[in-house]
């Protein structure tokens, strides 16, 4: 090849042209881009991690509220709800919590470990200026982190060039390239390769379902199939930059 001409264009790279803005998508997508998404959890991703715990479909970050009441025996039942679900002390039209009587006095209030729990400490002026945390604390915006995902599902990301997999859980709502940022030891990696499935290149900024990777799952388990055993699989093509950024000069 003669000195300074550009490498011979691949078929890879005719075919997919769009790859080299795929690592800038997925960037945009997670930071809010254009349009704010809002951010999907899974179940294992609020018992994993201290102070969450979802109700009705949203996640709460209890830390701040718990910190602030450090010490507050009242708060005791909420601290073991936490990493789980307590959408069964809700009403679920109004998504105000269910009330509960007391055997023994017959007092009623709300079911535990919702009960605002009335603080036995005194509230010190915050430096900030914000107001205390609210014990109904399903009603502080500030304690909601995100919504819980009602479609969770498995994905497996193969590298063709080294050959190397692995398996994520993502939100079935949730982007392309949002999900993808779940593969944490692969983030480098994205925006160097272009992602396809069925030789398509993906659009970070659809979901699965719209990118034509359905969600087999509940028909799987009425078959009573395993959906470990049927992972959709995307695969990972390196991107020839050299070559484009040569072409690109011509």
């Amino acid at each position: 090849m003669p000195r300074g001409a550009s490498p011979p264009t691949s078929g890879l790279r005719r075919r997919f042209p769009c790859r080299r803005h795929f690592g800038v998508l997925v960037a945009m997508d997670t930071a809010g881009g254009a349009e704010r998404r809002p951010r999907y959890l899974t179940v294992r991703e609020v018992a994993e991690e201290p102070g969450r715990l979802s109700a009705l479909g949203r996640v709460y970050d209890l830390g701040p509220l718990l910190r602030e009441r450090r010490g507050d025996a009242a708060l005791n039942p909420l601290l073991g709800a936490l990493g789980t679900d307590v959408s069964h002390c809700f009403d679920t039209d109004t998504g105000h919590p269910l009330s509960r009587v007391e055997p023994r006095t017959g007092q009623s209030g709300s079911r535990f470990p919702l009960g605002v729990p009335g603080s036995s400490q005194l509230h010190t002026p915050r430096s900030d200026g914000a107001p205390p945390w609210d014990a109904e604390w399903w009603r502080d915006p500030r304690l909601q982190l995100g919504r819980l995902s009602a479609a969770p599902r498995l994905l497996r990301l193969l590298n063709t060039l080294t050959g190397h997999s692995c398996v994520i859980e993502v939100c079935g709502e949730e982007p392309v390239g949002a999900a993808l940022q779940r593969a944490r030891g692969w983030r480098e990696q994205l925006r160097k390769y272009t992602v396809c499935y069925g030789g398509v290149p993906l659009q970070p900024h659809l979901t699965l379902e719209q990118n034509g990777i359905p969600d087999g799952t509940a028909e799987l388990r009425s078959l009573r199939l395993d959906p470990k055993d049927f992972i959709p699989t995307v695969l990972l093509y390196f991107n020839d930059d050299v070559g484009e950024d040569s072409e690109a000069l011509q």
